[in-house]
């Protein structure tokens, strides 16, 4: 058994096909089929259950795949550790982001990291909250912007700033008049969100429990810009993080609330067990850089 054959076992249990396992890994299929048989034979256990139609892992094939996940992290943890040496400023750096921010902080940030770090190759992946999680525990990530708090023990995070939220509203609704929101004017209202999954959606939620508000049900979106014109029309109002508005834009009022205003803490998160802690402190100190320069 070796490092190659143990990438092969993750694979497969990721993409439960063995047809696609094989793609991702750039071998044939039967030749996947054929190492895994052989490293099954050689432990003397069946990691996989196959069917024509699907492909299960066995209870003691996920102790074996998580293993096998933890051996490979190792070597890239190694890998780390000798690039790090050598200059911790380059190689290829793995930033997720969710979509939420992706769309408005890496613009501006990106030539920060290109002026400061030019021997880092970036690379940028958007994700919802949870898939970046998994990828920064699986060690496919080196670290993600997202909304704090992140209760994993393998991960530590360092907060970069508050995101408060604003009412967005048509700019022909009466609402556009005000100033500033009070709670007992979002009372029975109906408020657009974004579709399942998105950490965002959870935190407007939270606020509709506050402020007396009601998701209107028959709606969602799946990005801030699509919520951005559906507001614009005329379909509902809802809740925009400070980072998305552009106050000059048209066609929508941005409306302050009341103290206490409605807030997301948006931090950058890596795993304890990174030997990249130099490059994560300097990213924490750029992203600050670019999110004062994009408030400037």
């Amino acid at each position: 058994m070796n490092l190659r054959d143990l990438s092969y076992l993750v694979a497969v249990a990721d993409l439960r096909s063995f047809v696609q396992a094989a793609e991702q890994c750039c071998i044939s299929q039967p030749t996947l089929s054929t190492q895994i048989k052989k490293m099954e034979e050689s432990l003397g256990v069946k990691v996989f259950e196959r069917s024509n139609k699907k492909v299960l892992t066995t209870e003691l094939g996920e102790q074996i795949i998580a293993s096998a996940r933890r051996v490979l992290l190792e070597i890239v943890h190694l890998e780390e550790l000798a690039r790090n040496a050598q200059n911790p400023f380059s190689g290829n750096l793995r930033l997720g982001a969710i979509p939420t921010l992706s769309t408005y902080i890496f613009p501006g940030l990106v030539p920060f990291i290109k002026k400061a770090l030019p021997e880092l190759q970036l690379i940028l992946i958007e994700e919802k909250t949870d898939e970046l999680v998994s990828q920064l525990k699986q060690g496919q990530i080196d670290a993600a912007l997202l909304a704090l708090p992140i209760r994993e023990d393998f991960l530590i995070s360092k907060k970069l700033f508050d995101d408060e939220f604003k009412l967005a509203v048509a700019a022909d609704n009466p609402m556009a008049k005000k100033t500033t929101i009070k709670p007992e004017d979002l009372l029975d209202q109906q408020i657009l969100l974004l579709d399942e999954g998105h950490c965002l959606r959870d935190q407007a939620l939270q606020i509709c429990q506050l402020k007396g508000a009601e998701e209107r049900q028959d709606v969602r979106a799946t990005g801030l810009e699509t919520l951005r014109q559906m507001v614009r029309a005329g379909t509902g109002i809802t809740f925009m993080p400070t980072i998305a508005i552009n106050e000059a834009e048209t066609g929508i009022s941005y409306i302050s609330f009341t103290e206490p205003v409605p807030s997301r803490s948006i931090g950058l998160v890596w795993r304890k067990t990174s030997a990249r802690t130099e490059l994560m402190l300097k990213l924490v100190e750029l992203v600050s850089m670019s999110i004062d320069h994009l408030e400037a």
